[in-house]
């Protein structure tokens, strides 16, 4: 049997066998599978011949959509096109891109569209009656274009549209009666701006936002119907009801407001005790409201990162890749979006999650601005730090900008064990960082150390009901017990910390190559062990500081470094002990404690080294690879 690849399309595969030297049941294998990669061809060529169409009927000039091409069978690697699991068209997102023209009746192919956004274009011409087509279409805003003629009753036919955006258009007639079938799923109808004339159907003043205004239209003889609403009445209660409910509301919400501010004063004098996610005292960032988390649309942040632009990626790991962002008022964002993302509670989820984690209040946290959430997407949205990541600034200097002074590299340490230390005893429950690294500590525009990436992995595993058994952290960073187990605790995070600790000292990454070539270990943790017993500690302390650094303080740091890496976790300091020894006390008691114990430990790491030498041999033949973890 010959199998031959097509180069140009995967599903395509061309077999030659003889019938008459092979089992029946293979003879029916085969031809099942050609028949599934067949199906597939044709599901992804058909899709690209309607996305091909509605190219050109839009009049794309040269420079856009260029990757829209017919050769291009698989349109799901298309900009602008989104796909599920099975290579199914279910977002087309064209905004503000200054296209002309028509649109093509073809579209109706596309049945598996969710998402249908054209607003602030250019478009002319009639809405093609084959909208209707598009049976799973939950979102459709063609706004803001020169659309004509009538809008076609076929909409009825979406029965899962939720959002309808007609507005600022030059659409005559009247609104089909067939729109009312659309309920209760529509929850947002603007049909504002038109040339609309006759009466609005009675049911759709039942959708909770709507608007009619700038037509022709009738509101109701009736009722008076208002000809806008965007509350859950439909804006069909009488002005009287509507200034009752207004002033019992506000007087419930200046009720509500007086008690919060009654708890907190009391909370301040000690009367009462906030359960979770409450700051630690002396480390309250004032620029943080609780409250404040901001639910994004996906059409807000491609605008803000230009359609996702490579140029704006500031970082890439395991838990996906991070983009600059600037929003409509001009505020910088980074822009974290994730993979490897299943929720079995969907969207409510991971929003509960996302709430969860952002109510983690610290000044050395990095807070959480809003999230935004679509059937195939999930991102996060953080402050843009505009020094970066102490990992880029140690390793990753730019000709003209200052190298981190050892001042700055001291507070860096001090406060992202202060992070950490909220994390793991402040919080109820605790959350667990899990790919502690000088890449997640962020600096903000002082060079404060700012945690970031804390959650995450609690986001990501939401799915897992049993324990983890997906290692999540970077090779070199990972701690002994979770690497063989799967199982990670907060001492997992201790151990990742005391390699950061060695980051700062050294400016090295916790894996180098090049130090093979003076037979010196790779792994930065167990070159700085062999420098240490050799007592040639000066060797490993970062160039760039030009032995401007007090080396008592340096090697303070080494042995802070050594207790968090022990092997058995139970060994490991905890965060609060960090924080204390990084401040002076108890750290000179339990480095003799380690000194005087030195011989035995030694002799557990090597059996435990035993049982990782594969991971070793390895790591002799790859690059450093990072299994997860945002940078």
């Amino acid at each position: 049997m010959e199998v031959l690849s097509c180069a140009q399309w995967g599903p395509c595969v061309s077999l030659h066998w003889s019938l008459g030297m092979m089992p029946l049941k293979m003879e029916f294998v085969l031809a099942s599978l050609m028949l599934s990669g067949f199906h597939s061809f044709v599901l992804s060529d058909s899709q690209g011949d309607a996305l091909h169409a509605l190219k050109n009927s839009l009049n794309a000039s040269s420079k856009q959509l260029m990757d829209w091409h017919p050769s291009q069978v698989d349109p799901c690697s298309w900009s602008n096109v989104i796909c599920d699991s099975s290579n199914n068209v279910i977002s087309v997102t064209l905004s503000f891109m200054q296209l002309s023209g028509t649109l093509s009746p073809k579209i109706g192919i596309l049945n598996t569209l969710s998402t249908l956004i054209l607003q602030g274009n250019d478009i002319t011409g009639e809405m093609p009656k084959e909208l209707g087509n598009l049976s799973n279409l939950t979102n459709l805003d063609l706004g803001n274009n020169r659309l004509t003629g009538e809008i076609p009753s076929s909409l009825g036919n979406l029965k899962k549209l939720q959002f309808l955006s007609l507005n600022q258009n030059n659409l005559t007639g009247t609104i089909p009666e067939s729109l009312s079938s659309l309920l209760p799923s529509l929850i947002n109808l603007q049909l504002a701006s038109n040339d609309l004339s006759g009466e609005i159907p009675e049911d759709l003043f039942q959708v909770p936002k709507y608007n009619f205004t700038a037509n022709s239209l009738n509101c109701g003889r009736n009722f008076p119907h208002l000809c806008a609403s965007d509350n859950n009445s439909g804006g069909s209660h009488k002005p009287k009801i509507g200034l009752i409910v207004g002033i019992v509301g506000g007087l419930i919400g200046l009720l509500l407001f007086a008690t919060v501010l009654f708890f907190l004063w009391k909370s301040s004098r000690g009367g009462y005790k906030r359960e979770v996610y409450v700051d630690v005292a002396g480390e309250v960032d004032r620029r943080i409201e609780f409250g404040q988390l901001r639910r994004f649309l996906w059409r807000e942040l491609q605008v803000a990162t230009e359609n996702f632009s490579e140029k704006n990626v500031l970082g890439q790991g395991g838990f996906g890749k991070v983009y600059k962002g600037v929003l409509r008022d001009n505020t910088k964002v980074a822009v974290k979006r994730l993979t490897d993302y299943e929720s079995p509670g969907g969207d409510a989820a991971f929003q509960r999650e996302v709430e969860m984690i952002s109510v983690a209040v610290h000044r050395n946290l990095l807070r959480l601005i809003g999230f935004c959430t679509t059937p195939t997407e999930r991102l996060l949205v953080y402050p843009f730090m505009q020094n970066l990541s102490v990992a880029s600034r140690l390793r990753e200097v730019k000709p003209g900008e200052p190298v981190l002074d050892w001042a700055t590299r001291k507070r860096v340490a001090l406060g992202t064990a202060r992070g950490l230390e909220y994390l793991h005893e402040h919080c109820n429950p605790k959350i667990i960082h899990r790919d502690v690294k000088a890449a997640n500590v962020l600096l903000d525009e002082d060079f404060e150390a700012v945690v970031g990436d804390f959650g995450l992995a609690k986001l990501v595993d939401v799915r897992i009901t049993s324990v983890t058994t997906q290692v999540r952290g970077t090779m070199g960073h990972i701690a002994p017990e979770y690497l063989s187990t799967g199982k990670s605790s907060e001492r997992t995070d201790v151990f990742g910390y005391g390699i950061m600790l060695l980051e700062l000292v050294t400016g090295q990454p916790a894996i180098d190559f090049s130090r093979l070539e003076e037979d010196d270990d790779i792994l930065l943790l167990d070159y700085v062990k062999k420098l240490e017993r050799e007592k040639r500690l000066d060797v490993i302390v970062d160039r760039n500081l030009n032995r401007n650094y007090d080396f008592q303080e340096v090697e303070m740091m080494i042995q802070v470094a050594l207790l968090c890496t022990q092997p058995s976790p139970e060994d490991r300091p905890a965060m609060s002990e960090v924080v204390r020894m990084l401040e002076g006390e108890g750290l000179a008691e339990r480095w003799e404690e380690w000194q005087h114990d030195e011989v035995s430990r030694r002799q557990e790491y090597e059996l435990l080294q035993e049982r990782f030498d594969h991971i070793g041999d390895s790591l002799n033949h790859c690059d450093a690879t990072e299994l997860s973890g945002g940078r």
